[in-house]
């Protein structure tokens, strides 16, 4: 009998695990992986597998993200779920050598080899900071910023991919790419500012549309891409202006402060904040080493600032490779994504070789450096 589903394994008897590529989410291919019992005409356990490309800085590598656990009420609790992740992610490292999560539950998916390698981030910005910085009437509309139309979405594209092109955790967005919340009953969309300069988008901001009937306290900014401190700037002032129309005293930014919005906010006056969960939050897992590592062997090798590390780099990478630097997978990834520096490290929980000090703290600098950016997960591609 020929089976309806791509891929098909009995786990044990009575009980089927199924994968199949059912749509498209983003333009991108979702993976559904079920677990169905002998008997049940439904499945009793699924998730959904997305692929994708996650960047380690200048290089994207493809990837995996897992979303949409669900075990049906009455075969919960039963350990269903461990055994459903178990061959999912058997199958994934057979395609892929790392796997994401964008929402992960609290005290989970440590058991998976996933660890929190993201901070949550926040801009928070006084509208009377830009309006007595910037001299500009807020009651005055500018004619720099016009009304989003569909043909303005590959400029966005185009920016995005600019100005976060180096940005560790970014998903790299093709051409086709419409990430915008779509306006249905009782739940708002996605309302965009263009900022044009010369017939051309300079910049963008992305954020709700305010909810009917819901009094609005606090304006947050989905995302926001400029291609110039002016631009980010430009954009900024429209944001206070639409506050101070609102009568809002502060606008909330999802964007790291190393971007060019984050360095404009800072001439205004802001206040950052980061979260870093304990659990839970935005994971990750290394499911082959030594592919993960032969993927990333460029972006290692950029991340060197001297010809004489250059000369260690072959020697040191192998030693890597094979576990005699950061034997540890989580501490590896949260290295390699910039979430660490190598300070961060544990010394009685890895091994760093004396030998290789020096090169081990130019491959791992952490975010926020000028060769690696703040790790960043823009809200409008998580899944």
């Amino acid at each position: 009998m020929i089976s309806q589903f791509e891929l098909e394994e009995t786990i044990e008897p009575g009980l089927r695990y199924t994968e199949e590529t059912t749509r498209l989410v983003r333009n991108l291919p979702m993976r559904d992986c079920f677990l169905w019992r002998a008997g049940v005409a439904e499945p009793i356990s699924g998730i959904n597998v997305l692929a994708f490309r996650q960047r380690f800085g200048a290089l994207s590598i493809a990837a995996e993200g897992i979303g949409g656990v669900e075990t049906i009420p009455a075969f919960r609790r039963q350990g269903y779920v461990s055994k459903l992740m178990l061959k999912a992610l058997e199958h994934m490292a057979k395609r892929v050598p790392v796997a994401f999560l964008s929402h992960a539950i609290d005290d989970l998916y440590e058991k998976f080899g996933f660890v929190s390698c993201l901070a949550q981030a926040r801009l928070s910005v006084q509208v009377r900071n830009i309006e007595q910085l910037a001299n500009y009437n807020l009651e005055a509309s500018s004619a720099q910023m016009r009304s989003f139309s569909q043909a303005d979405l590959p400029a966005m594209v185009a920016l995005y991919n600019q100005v976060h092109a180096k940005r560790p955790w970014t998903h790299e967005r093709h051409a086709a790419w419409d990430g915008l919340l779509a306006t249905q009953t009782w739940h708002p969309g996605s309302e965009v500012i263009i900022h044009e300069r010369d017939q051309r988008v300079a910049g963008y901001a992305i954020l709700d549309e305010p909810q009917y009937g819901q009094h609005v306290t606090t304006l947050a900014i989905d995302e926001l891409s400029a291609c110039d401190i002016g631009a980010a700037q430009a954009l900024l002032i429209e944001l206070a202006r639409r506050c101070w129309q609102m009568r809002i005293s502060e606008f909330l930014v999802r964007e790291p402060l190393d971007s060019l919005i984050g360095k404009a906010a800072q001439r205004f006056g802001c206040e950052y904040h980061q979260t870093f969960p304990r659990s839970g939050g935005m994971m990750g897992a290394i499911l082959d080493r030594q592919q993960l590592l032969l993927a990333l062997e460029p972006e290692l090798r950029r991340r060197l600032p001297h010809s004489d590390l250059h000369l260690v780099h072959a020697a040191a990478f192998d030693a890597l490779c094979r576990g005699e630097i950061i034997p540890d997978n989580r501490d590896l990834l949260r290295l390699l994504i910039g979430y660490w520096s190598i300070s961060d490290v544990d010394p009685y929980n890895t091994s760093i070789l004396a030998e290789y000090q020096h090169i081990t703290e130019a491959w791992f600098p952490g975010g926020g450096s000028q060769l690696l950016p703040i790790p960043y997960a823009h809200k409008l591609d998580r899944y």
